[in-house]
């Protein structure tokens, strides 16, 4: 059983996603503020944390920067009312996993509750399968019906950022913080020169393609999509 922690202020909420969580076999843990989920997770073992923005006190994105300048890895998905581009990047870049915009649909927080539990559990064993194509991290290598490849280490990092989220968008400035590091001066068409050598080398894969979406970055789509 997984164990996910609630981070959200408004009790009702706070409630209706524990209550949802637990008819679908998870353990729910209950924190009312960033402050009291940062106490529980000194004592409680957490797979997932779904957590709120607008709280009083530290806010969401703040405690997700808290977990990760400590180095603690643990997915987190935000819920908020705020959902705005801008809003949905400055998430992603304090390292946020997934974002849901409220009024949320408690079936689709499910569904991406049990996305993000997949890939975790897939980075864990550092193996990603998307279709017939897998990517195994430690060797670089990427296999699919075509045979199997060595990538470049930045190219390999890349394609599998972008289909451990099939269907996200992502800025060229987020996947060059991702991939290149924030404090690196890379610019965007070096970005764009990664895209397009992934798409050479992968034009006869039918699992994944990679759509450029104008004027803001790119994302992978399924190839019958």
């Amino acid at each position: 059983m997984f164990n996910i922690l609630v981070v959200e202020d408004d009790d009702d909420l706070r409630e209706l996603f524990s209550k949802t969580l637990s008819r679908h076999d998870y353990k729910p843990f209950r924190a009312e503020s960033a402050e009291a989920a940062l106490e529980l997770l000194d004592k409680e073992y957490i797979d997932l944390i779904i957590s709120d923005v607008m709280m009083p006190g530290m806010d969401g994105f703040t405690f997700i920067r808290e977990l990760r300048s400590a180095g603690i890895d643990i997915p987190v998905l935000v819920i908020t009312a705020k959902g705005s581009i801008t809003d949905k990047e400055a998430g992603f870049r304090s390292g946020a996993d997934d974002y849901l915009v409220k009024p949320v649909n408690i079936n689709e927080m499910i569904l991406r509750v049990e996305a993000i539990l997949r890939r975790a559990r897939s980075v864990s064993e550092k193996k990603l399968s998307f279709g017939d194509t897998v990517l195994e991290y430690g060797t670089w290598s990427v296999e699919d019906k075509n045979g199997r490849q060595i990538l470049p280490q930045k190219e390999f990092m890349l394609l599998y950022k972008l289909l451990s989220y099939p269907g996200q968008i992502f800025t060229r400035q987020q996947l060059l913080d991702d991939i290149w590091g924030i404090e690196d001066v890379t610019d965007s068409h070096t970005l764009d020169v990664h895209i397009s050598r992934l798409r050479d080398r992968f034009r006869n894969n039918t699992d994944f393609k990679i759509i450029t979406i104008r004027g803001l970055g790119y994302r992978v789509m399924k190839y019958d999509t």
